[in-house]
């Protein structure tokens, strides 16, 4: 499975109008959304209206409109987001249990490679389908916290350090521990 930019901006959409709502803002005008975010206006805008048509969010037309869950953000799991925008999670089309296609492999009962692709969609599926928006919601805003905290040690950055560092995994940010 490979997360589309569009997939990727649906759910950094999503975090953000759940941040907005756990901060009492309440309604995001769109433009705000793609400043804030740095997503371009008009993707935003057809991501926002596939996100509406789903029963994800709703809009507000006026002075004052904008953008806002239509949920309750304990209600949305993220892989319905990944998989309303991004279609199958499975990374080939004979693992996929909701956009299956035929194998080309000449036995796909006994395929290896199917098989370890089912078991790496499973996982995929355990860790989106296992979290809430508001889980996500939850980890965003107390990372935020400890950044803000952080500033404040001006820690500096060390060169070479990894970008991708376990320590800002989402199960360490929302256990607290340190992987």
């Amino acid at each position: 499975m490979r997360l589309t930019k569009r997939g990727e901006y649906a759910l950094r959409t999503m975090i953000r109008l759940g941040v907005a709502e756990r901060n009492g803002e309440g309604v995001i005008s769109v433009s705000s959304l793609a400043e804030q975010e740095h997503l371009p206006f008009k993707f935003l805008e057809a991501i926002l209206f596939e996100l509406r048509t789903a029963g994800y969010v709703e809009s507000l037309r006026g002075k004052h409109g904008g953008a806002r869950l239509a949920r309750p953000m304990k209600s949305i799991k993220m892989g319905e987001i990944v998989r309303l925008i991004d279609g199958k999670l499975a990374p080939i089309g004979c693992a996929s249990e909701t956009e299956y296609e035929k194998c080309t492999c000449p036995d796909e009962e006994h395929c290896g490679l199917r098989m370890l692709m089912i078991d790496v969609r499973n996982a995929i599926a355990n860790i989106l389908d296992r979290y809430t928006l508001e889980h996500v919601v939850e980890v965003t805003l107390r990372k935020q916290e400890q950044c803000g905290t952080a500033k404040k040690k001006v820690a500096k950055k060390v060169v070479g350090a990894r970008h991708a560092d376990p320590a800002d995994g989402f199960l360490a940010v929302l256990l607290d521990t340190p992987v």
